[in-house]
């Protein structure tokens, strides 16, 4: 049975945080080695509900950033400090409900079987994005990058842009996190890395879930970093 961290990028987030939690099965409890939650910035009650929920879940730990620092950097923080606490795998669970805490043991069991170093939660791999409230501007853009980035990285993926990616403990220790965006194409950026370096990547249909939650996520400026995480790749600038 596989083990693992999560950490939880919180930027005001104290509304929807005890709802993920709240969904964490008895089984993932099991698993877990610990959970942090990486506060970035939040001008509300974000870290005294985390305080609150870890004196009923002594694995959650709550580390605040100070200013915000944005989702990269967040990121960032929160797979060192999983590599730290151990675990088999890391997996970047969002504190906005959007990402299923019930897959994570199915995702590591799925990496642990097929040998994967990258599993992302596919949002278009079972046809469920519309359905689930996705604004059909959001999939129709997601749908265009997504066949520019399979072009551009030879794989065969229907969504790159969920934001609910595990990782092995090879790949959080071994792709060079410190050279990688701040901004939000971090974690495409994290793919083009283990791209070049020959990890095996792969994807699972997770439900789509929107439910008015805040983005912070700039469309067109996002749109075109994509654009430009792709350029560099093929140029060679992820390599080894």
């Amino acid at each position: 049975m596989a083990s693992c961290s999560i950490f939880i990028p919180a930027y005001n987030a104290a509304r929807t945080l005890p709802e993920v939690v709240a969904r964490f099965p008895d089984e993932l409890w099991g698993r877990l080695v610990a959970v942090h939650v990486i506060d970035d910035g939040s001008t509300d009650d974000t870290q005294a509900v985390v305080k609150a929920l870890a004196a009923e879940h002594p694995k959650l730990h709550v580390t605040p950033h100070r200013p915000n620092r944005g989702y990269g950097f967040t990121v960032r923080e929160g797979i060192r400090r999983c590599v730290e606490a151990g675990g088999d795998y890391i997996v970047c669970l969002h504190a906005d409900g959007q990402y299923p805490p019930e897959k994570i043991a199915q995702f590591t069991d799925h990496m642990a079987e097929r040998g994967l170093d990258l599993l992302q939660g596919s949002r278009h791999k079972d046809g469920t994005a519309l359905a689930g409230g996705m604004p059909r501007y959001k999939w129709l853009a997601g749908r265009m990058l997504t066949w520019l980035e399979n072009r551009a990285f030879g794989l065969a993926m229907t969504d790159y842009h969920s934001g609910f990616m595990l990782y092995s403990r090879k790949a959080a220790q071994g792709l060079p996190f410190d050279r990688l965006s701040g901004y939000f194409e971090f974690d495409l950026e994290v793919i083009a890395c283990a791209r070049a370096r020959g990890l095996a990547i792969g994807e699972l249909g997770i439900p789509t879930r929107y439910a008015g939650e805040a983005s912070h996520l700039g469309p067109i400026r996002y749109g075109l970093r994509c654009l430009r995480v792709m350029a560099r790749y093929r140029l060679g600038r992820y390599d080894p």
